[in-house]
């Protein structure tokens, strides 16, 4: 049985103004439409790209989505930074219509798109539940037998009397994602508020998720950039890219193509380049332990970065790091060098990474330079590296089908005692 269905949505925004743009652009649409034509602005409108200056006022920040959710699923909607994650989801929640386009639901869709959505910041936490509740269509009989229940997930007990004006931003997730994962709606959408949260929230959220739709059989729609939450949560997924539906299926599948589109392996990147007023930063390498520059290396190799860069005039306390993240953006490990002091000239930097037995799959590098604690330089594409499972250590080798960041083979000895 179907939760949710798309057909054709797409969302039309005029850039720099609000509301639908200028009297003579909402003439022009009227005229268009008592006459029985298309709206003449749907023709102009460009694709949603972020990152490039267009020459039309309109963008569609979607266009032409078509997807399916059956009841019970949990679908992770996943993008970069202005794919168009928040405004489907927007549309999904009737927050805001298509442009073009029909969405389908079965059942009541309770939302969490923004820290405190439907709350109102004078009313208390405990009247902020009644209210939020009735606007998910509950009666006061059922959110009153659930409202326990709530407050002691949310874990803000002793402020539940208090303006919500008065919360943290956590308080306020806490207590909103509470309302509406315990709440009867059939559909729950949840955007990346839950990175408001500390860790152990986060974890108890998700467990909830699971809860909600292995044990509830309602729908989940979960937009996050935590790939790890992503896969564990979710069944299928959605990927985003400029507001054009890239791919849908599997959650595996998904995040994949997600990560594989992003994925250039580099060893090496010019800047030549100032990144500050006295330091030239020239390139970057990764050397391999035969001394050559490649991307490809092998578990347990030993390998490093190299920075070539030139001091134009004396310097004193920089700190130089280096990152290391998995392909699914897990942070494995980052190191800072001892302040530097450095007379005018031309320097070679190296960071080594010796005895670091990485599992055989794809890492990126970061990069970044500081001084007394003043950001100078960072870079998050720097180089990136693939591991090969080439050793020739049989333990490592019969590493390779384990689970995990790092190449280890323990031995399993059994003593008497």
């Amino acid at each position: 049985m179907l939760a949710l269905k798309a057909e054709n949505i797409s969302k039309l925004y005029r850039l720099g103004q609000v509301g639908t743009g200028t009297l003579s652009h909402d003439l022009n649409r009227f005229w268009h439409q008592i006459r029985g034509k298309e709206d003449p602005y749907l023709r102009i409108g460009e694709a949603n790209d972020r990152s490039q200056k267009g020459d039309s006022d309109y963008v569609w920040s979607l266009k032409d989505i078509n997807f399916e959710v059956e009841q019970g699923d949990a679908v992770g909607i996943i993008g970069r930074n202005g794919a168009g994650k928040s405004t489907l989801l927007k549309l999904l929640s009737k927050v805001t219509k298509p442009t073009t386009g029909q969405i389908h639901t079965r059942g009541r869709i309770a939302s969490l798109l923004e820290v405190g959505t439907g709350f109102h910041p004078e009313m208390t936490g405990r009247e902020n539940v009644y209210l939020n509740g009735a606007i998910l269509g509950m009666t006061r009989k059922e959110i009153t037998r659930k409202f326990d229940e709530i407050v002691d997930f949310s874990g803000v007990e002793r402020y539940i009397d208090t303006p919500v004006k008065r919360y943290s931003s956590g308080m306020y997730v806490r207590l909103a994602f509470a309302v509406a994962a315990h709440l009867e709606s059939e559909i729950l959408i949840v955007d990346e508020v839950l990175a408001v949260g500390d860790a152990e929230f986060q974890k108890k959220c998700l467990g909830k998720m699971g809860d909600v739709t292995k044990g509830e059989g309602r729908t989940i729609l979960f937009v996050s950039h935590n790939m790890d939450a992503i896969s564990k949560l979710c069944t299928s997924g959605i990927y985003l890219e400029k507001g054009l539906l890239k791919y849908s299926g599997n959650i595996g599948n998904t995040i994949g193509t997600y990560l594989s589109d992003g994925s250039n392996t580099s060893s090496r990147k010019v800047y030549n380049k100032n990144i500050d007023k006295c330091i030239f930063l020239k390139e970057a390498l990764v050397i391999n332990s035969l001394d050559k520059n490649t991307a490809n290396l092998r578990v347990g190799e030993n390998w490093k970065v190299r920075i070539e860069f030139e001091v134009q005039q004396n310097i004193s306390d920089y700190v130089f790091a280096l990152g290391i993240i998995t392909h699914g953006e897990v942070s494995v490990n980052t190191s800072w060098s001892k302040p530097i002091n450095l007379l005018a000239g031309r320097y070679c930097f190296e960071f080594d990474v010796n005895n670091f037995p990485l599992q055989a799959g794809k890492y990126n590098l970061i990069f970044g330079v500081s001084q007394q604690k003043r950001s100078v330089f960072y870079d998050d594409s720097f180089l990136s590296v693939e591991i090969e499972n080439l050793t020739t250590d049989e333990r490592i080798q019969k590493a390779d089908g384990s689970t995990g960041i790092f190449a280890m083979q323990f031995d399993n000895n059994i003593h008497n005692i």
